[in-house]
C-alpha cells in the first residue's frame, strides 16, 4: 500500500483522535474552522482508506483483577505449523497480542494474569499441550510508555 499524503486538516484530525478518540468531531472544527460535517467527512474517508482502522475501548487490566503483565517468547517444536499454533494461541483469553517473529523464538506474547501463580498455571495447564519447545517469561514491572506513532508528511525531497 502506497504512503498516504495527508493535508493540514487530515493531519489535525489524525492527531486529535489519537490523543483521545473521543474528542467531539465539532471541537476538532471549532479548532481548525471547519464545519463539524468537514470533519465527519474527513473521518469517514480516513476510514473508507484504512488509514483509521477503528477504535477502541481501553480498560485498566488491573480494574479487573489482572495486576501482572508478562510477555513470552515462544519457541515451537521443529516441524510445527505456525499458523495453526497461533490459532491455539487465540484461544487463550490472557493473550492480548501474539506477534509471529525472527531470531531466538518464533512467536512472542503479551499475556495478562492475576498473579504470578496465575501465570504459571497457564503455562502449565494451556501452553504445554501445544506444539510448544520452550518459553521464556519476562515479567513487566510497570509500562514506561505506550504511544502513537508520529502521524506528519514527508518532507519533500
Amino acid at each position: 500500500m502506497p504512503r498516504q499524503h495527508f493535508d493540514t486538516l487530515d493531519l489535525t484530525i489524525l492527531n486529535a483522535l489519537c490523543a483521545n478518540a473521543r474528542t467531539p468531531y465539532l471541537e476538532i472544527a471549532r479548532e481548525y474552522g471547519v464545519s463539524g460535517a468537514a470533519v465527519h467527512q474527513r473521518v469517514q474517508r480516513l476510514l473508507a482508506s484504512n488509514v483509521i482502522v477503528g477504535s477502541q475501548c481501553l480498560i485498566d487490566p488491573a480494574t479487573i483483577g489482572f495486576h501482572v503483565v508478562s510477555y513470552l517468547g515462544i519457541s515451537a517444536k521443529p516441524g510445527t505449523d505456525i499458523e495453526k499454533l497461533v490459532a491455539s494461541l487465540a484461544e487463550v483469553k490472557e493473550i492480548t497480542e501474539c506477534h509471529v517473529v525472527t531470531g531466538r523464538y518464533d512467536i512472542i506474547v503479551k499475556m495478562h494474569a492475576r498473579s504470578n501463580e496465575d501465570i504459571l498455571q497457564i503455562i502449565q495447564e494451556r501452553l504445554r499441550p501445544l506444539d510448544i519447545a520452550s518459553t521464556e517469561t519476562m515479567v513487566s514491572f510497570r509500562e514506561a510508555f505506550n504511544r502513537h506513532l508520529p502521524i506528519e508528511n514527508e518532507p519533500n525531497k
